[in-house]
């Protein structure tokens, strides 16, 4: 069975699930006037939230996509990643630079995670 929740603006379902797999569509950040590092706790926060809603939490995490306009503030972006996963937690993740993700926004990220148990 598939499960749909949280539909955006006719265009989306921010999570789709499927035997207990969550598939977690774009993050943005709420504040874009941040610099990276609080665009990124921004947006690993917005997916720590959502999780908890879903019953799963960040150690259930098993893969994210990073889509940044500057690879260059990828540094900063780690940093803040470090802070939200515990190194026994990490899961796989790509970053992957784009040209323009709107204004001011600097990342977006998705995410598949297993639902808690």
């Amino acid at each position: 069975m598939i499960k749909r929740v949280l539909p955006y603006e006719g265009l989306l379902h921010e999570v789709v699930e499927h035997d207990g797999v969550l598939y977690i569509g774009g993050i943005v950040p709420e504040d874009t006037s941040l610099d990276m590092s609080g665009q990124a706790n921004d947006v690993l926060g917005q997916l720590a939230r959502l999780l908890e809603t879903l019953g799963s939490n960040r150690a259930n995490v098993l893969q994210v996509t990073i889509y940044m306009t500057d690879l260059k503030e990828k540094a900063a972006f780690n940093a803040a990643w470090k802070a939200h996963f515990a190194e026994a937690h990490l899961p796989a993740r790509a970053a992957i630079g784009v040209a323009d993700l709107g204004p001011g926004v600097k990342l977006e990220m998705t995410a598949i995670a297993a639902r808690g148990r």
